[in-house]
Protein backbone atom coordinates (compact mmCIF):
# COMPACT_ATOMS: atom_id res chain seq x y z
CA UNK A 1 0.00 0.00 0.00
CA UNK A 2 1.37 3.76 -0.77
CA UNK A 3 0.95 6.57 2.10
CA UNK A 4 0.38 9.79 0.91
CA UNK A 5 0.47 13.21 2.44
CA UNK A 6 -2.30 15.02 3.92
CA UNK A 7 -1.37 17.65 1.16
CA UNK A 8 -1.77 14.71 -1.49
CA UNK A 9 -4.49 13.88 -0.33
CA UNK A 10 -6.53 17.07 0.05
CA UNK A 11 -5.39 17.84 -3.65
CA UNK A 12 -6.76 14.34 -4.96
CA UNK A 13 -10.09 14.67 -3.26
CA UNK A 14 -10.89 18.03 -3.93
CA UNK A 15 -12.89 18.46 -7.38
CA UNK A 16 -10.17 21.26 -8.95
CA UNK A 17 -6.94 22.16 -7.04
CA UNK A 18 -4.16 24.47 -7.89
CA UNK A 19 -1.86 21.99 -6.55
CA UNK A 20 -0.57 19.56 -9.02
CA UNK A 21 1.82 16.56 -8.94
CA UNK A 22 5.39 17.18 -9.90
CA UNK A 23 8.01 14.75 -11.17
CA UNK A 24 11.69 15.93 -10.46
CA UNK A 25 14.78 14.84 -12.52
CA UNK A 26 18.20 14.65 -11.54
CA UNK A 27 20.53 13.25 -14.09
CA UNK A 28 24.48 12.96 -13.16
CA UNK A 29 27.19 11.71 -15.18
CA UNK A 30 30.69 12.23 -14.52
CA UNK A 31 31.36 14.39 -17.69
CA UNK A 32 28.89 16.82 -16.11
CA UNK A 33 30.22 19.65 -13.99
CA UNK A 34 27.09 19.90 -12.06
CA UNK A 35 23.81 17.77 -12.14
CA UNK A 36 20.80 18.77 -14.52
CA UNK A 37 17.85 19.31 -12.63
CA UNK A 38 14.62 19.53 -14.32
CA UNK A 39 10.97 20.10 -13.14
CA UNK A 40 7.58 19.22 -14.87
CA UNK A 41 6.48 22.17 -12.83
CA UNK A 42 6.34 25.96 -13.22
CA UNK A 43 5.87 26.20 -10.19
CA UNK A 44 7.62 29.58 -9.56
CA UNK A 45 9.46 32.54 -11.39
CA UNK A 46 13.53 31.32 -10.87
CA UNK A 47 15.19 34.42 -12.60
CA UNK A 48 12.92 37.00 -14.85
CA UNK A 49 16.58 38.00 -16.79
CA UNK A 50 16.70 35.14 -18.58
CA UNK A 51 13.14 33.98 -18.00
CA UNK A 52 12.91 30.77 -16.30
CA UNK A 53 10.58 29.33 -14.07
CA UNK A 54 11.26 25.90 -11.93
CA UNK A 55 10.99 24.11 -8.65
CA UNK A 56 12.94 24.44 -5.47
CA UNK A 57 13.18 21.73 -3.40
CA UNK A 58 15.55 20.35 -1.15
CA UNK A 59 15.45 16.84 -2.60
CA UNK A 60 19.12 15.72 -3.40
CA UNK A 61 20.24 19.27 -2.46
CA UNK A 62 21.66 20.68 0.65
CA UNK A 63 20.53 24.16 -0.19
CA UNK A 64 16.99 24.14 -2.33
CA UNK A 65 18.54 24.53 -5.37
CA UNK A 66 16.38 24.89 -8.51
CA UNK A 67 15.24 22.32 -10.85
CA UNK A 68 14.14 24.33 -13.84
CA UNK A 69 10.97 23.97 -15.59
CA UNK A 70 11.53 21.89 -19.39
CA UNK A 71 8.05 20.75 -21.39
CA UNK A 72 8.83 16.88 -20.78
CA UNK A 73 5.94 14.27 -20.18
CA UNK A 74 7.33 11.80 -17.64
CA UNK A 75 5.95 8.09 -17.61
CA UNK A 76 6.60 6.55 -14.01
CA UNK A 77 8.38 3.21 -14.04
CA UNK A 78 6.33 0.52 -14.29
CA UNK A 79 5.98 -2.68 -12.55
CA UNK A 80 5.73 -5.19 -14.68
CA UNK A 81 6.05 -9.22 -13.92
CA UNK A 82 8.83 -9.59 -16.55
CA UNK A 83 11.66 -7.36 -17.20
CA UNK A 84 13.19 -4.67 -14.76
CA UNK A 85 11.47 -1.22 -14.72
CA UNK A 86 11.83 1.33 -17.21
CA UNK A 87 10.64 5.01 -16.90
CA UNK A 88 10.55 7.15 -20.10
CA UNK A 89 10.84 11.15 -20.19
CA UNK A 90 9.53 12.79 -23.66
CA UNK A 91 11.37 16.17 -24.43
CA UNK A 92 8.82 17.84 -26.25
CA UNK A 93 11.32 21.32 -26.80
CA UNK A 94 15.24 20.89 -26.51
CA UNK A 95 18.12 22.92 -27.49
CA UNK A 96 20.87 21.86 -29.97
CA UNK A 97 23.37 21.81 -26.79
CA UNK A 98 21.48 19.18 -24.62
CA UNK A 99 20.87 16.77 -27.75
CA UNK A 100 24.73 17.22 -28.26
CA UNK A 101 25.73 16.55 -24.92
CA UNK A 102 23.27 13.30 -24.91
CA UNK A 103 24.94 11.82 -27.95
CA UNK A 104 28.82 12.65 -26.52
CA UNK A 105 28.80 10.27 -23.74
CA UNK A 106 30.04 6.66 -23.98
CA UNK A 107 28.95 5.70 -21.00
CA UNK A 108 25.37 6.04 -19.18
CA UNK A 109 23.93 8.62 -17.21
CA UNK A 110 22.33 8.05 -13.39
CA UNK A 111 18.82 9.25 -13.05
CA UNK A 112 16.69 10.01 -10.60
CA UNK A 113 13.17 10.85 -10.08
CA UNK A 114 10.98 11.85 -7.38
CA UNK A 115 6.97 13.04 -7.20
CA UNK A 116 5.92 15.64 -4.96
CA UNK A 117 3.29 18.38 -4.88
CA UNK A 118 3.68 21.62 -6.11
CA UNK A 119 2.99 22.90 -2.52
CA UNK A 120 4.76 21.04 -0.65
CA UNK A 121 8.30 20.44 -3.20
CA UNK A 122 10.20 19.06 -0.38
CA UNK A 123 7.89 16.27 1.13
CA UNK A 124 8.17 13.41 -1.55
CA UNK A 125 5.60 11.37 -2.45
CA UNK A 126 7.58 8.65 -4.22
CA UNK A 127 11.31 8.20 -5.15
CA UNK A 128 13.33 6.52 -7.68
CA UNK A 129 16.73 6.49 -7.59
CA UNK A 130 19.79 4.92 -9.78
CA UNK A 131 18.33 4.18 -13.00
CA UNK A 132 20.62 4.29 -15.97
CA UNK A 133 20.15 6.39 -19.18
CA UNK A 134 19.92 3.36 -21.98
CA UNK A 135 18.53 5.15 -24.80
CA UNK A 136 17.58 8.56 -26.15
CA UNK A 137 15.78 8.17 -29.86
CA UNK A 138 13.61 10.99 -31.01
CA UNK A 139 13.64 13.74 -33.96
CA UNK A 140 13.21 17.74 -34.42
CA UNK A 141 10.59 17.83 -32.04
CA UNK A 142 10.58 15.45 -29.25
CA UNK A 143 13.33 13.21 -27.94
CA UNK A 144 12.37 10.45 -25.74
CA UNK A 145 15.24 9.38 -22.93
CA UNK A 146 14.29 5.81 -21.50
CA UNK A 147 15.78 4.55 -18.47
CA UNK A 148 16.23 1.89 -16.28
CA UNK A 149 17.47 -0.28 -13.76
CA UNK A 150 20.45 -3.08 -14.14
CA UNK A 151 19.07 -5.98 -14.46
CA UNK A 152 19.38 -8.45 -11.89
CA UNK A 153 20.61 -11.52 -14.12
CA UNK A 154 23.66 -8.74 -14.48
CA UNK A 155 24.46 -10.01 -10.54
CA UNK A 156 28.14 -12.03 -10.58
CA UNK A 157 27.16 -16.06 -10.41
CA UNK A 158 28.27 -18.16 -7.97
CA UNK A 159 27.70 -14.80 -5.60
CA UNK A 160 30.07 -15.60 -2.05
CA UNK A 161 29.06 -18.61 -0.12
CA UNK A 162 28.93 -18.31 3.43
CA UNK A 163 32.04 -20.79 4.05
CA UNK A 164 34.06 -20.47 7.36
CA UNK A 165 37.38 -18.62 5.88
CA UNK A 166 35.00 -15.78 4.52
CA UNK A 167 33.11 -15.10 7.30
CA UNK A 168 34.76 -16.52 10.56
CA UNK A 169 32.22 -14.54 12.80
CA UNK A 170 29.88 -16.85 11.93
CA UNK A 171 31.86 -20.49 13.09
CA UNK A 172 32.58 -19.53 16.68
Amino acid sequence: MRLLSLNARQSLDSGSSENVETVLVMITHPDLDVPVRISTDSTERISADPLTYGTRSTWQTADGSPFYFCMIDALLPDDKDKGTPQARLVFSAIDNDFAAALRGTLTPATVDLAVVWSNSPDLVEQEYRGFLLVSASGDASAVTLTVTLEPITNEPWPAGRMTQGQFPGQWT
